[in-house]
């Protein structure tokens, strides 16, 4: 029997549950770059409104907690294992992967309190530049951790840390 509903993978595939955290980051993004065109002809109807609340719910809970799991586990296992040219790789793109986050975060400041006011239902119009700049910025970012971090991970760790880099995902989320 076929699920009605794709399943995430667990924690024990803790490379596979980040992959699709990008995955459901990209399908939220492709959510708001609809929006604008949708609130310009329908204004801020049922659609509009549920659409706000799916990319508020994501961006306030799951992808901080993604940003979360690589600042905290994923970059310091990677940085204490990395040698050579993997270590010098990660010493070009941690900082950049960072500032990435944090620019991330301060576009989405900007971005919440208009999807705020759209899922409250309120016609509101969305800054178009700034979902362009915010989507750009994401892709980027994550097409850098999928070509460079993630295989680098899956080459250096052990079962070991991939159990721990599991655990200390799944923790995060039960604090919650």
């Amino acid at each position: 029997m076929t699920p009605l509903f794709d399943s995430a993978p667990g924690f024990d595939q803790p490379l596979a549950v980040l992959k699709h955290c990008h995955t459901r980051i990209r399908k939220q993004l492709s959510t708001l770059s609809k929006l604008p065109a949708h609130l310009q002809k329908n204004g801020a109807d049922i659609e509009a409104q549920q659409a706000a609340f799916a990319v508020i719910r994501y961006f306030t809970q799951g992808a901080p907690n993604h940003h979360l799991d690589e600042e905290h586990d994923l970059i310091p296992m990677l940085t204490g294992c990395a040698q050579g040219d993997d270590a010098n790789l990660l010493q070009q793109l941690l900082p950049e992967i960072l500032k990435e986050h944090q620019q991330m975060d301060a576009i989405w400041q900007e971005l919440l309190p208009q999807l705020n006011v759209i899922q409250q239902g309120v016609i509101a119009q969305l800054n178009e530049e700034l979902i362009k700049q915010w989507s750009t910025l994401y892709l980027a970012h994550m097409d850098k951790e999928e070509q460079h971090i993630a295989p680098m991970a899956m080459r250096l760790f052990s079962s070991e840390q991939m159990q721990q880099l599991g655990n200390a995902m799944q923790a995060r989320r039960l604090t919650i």
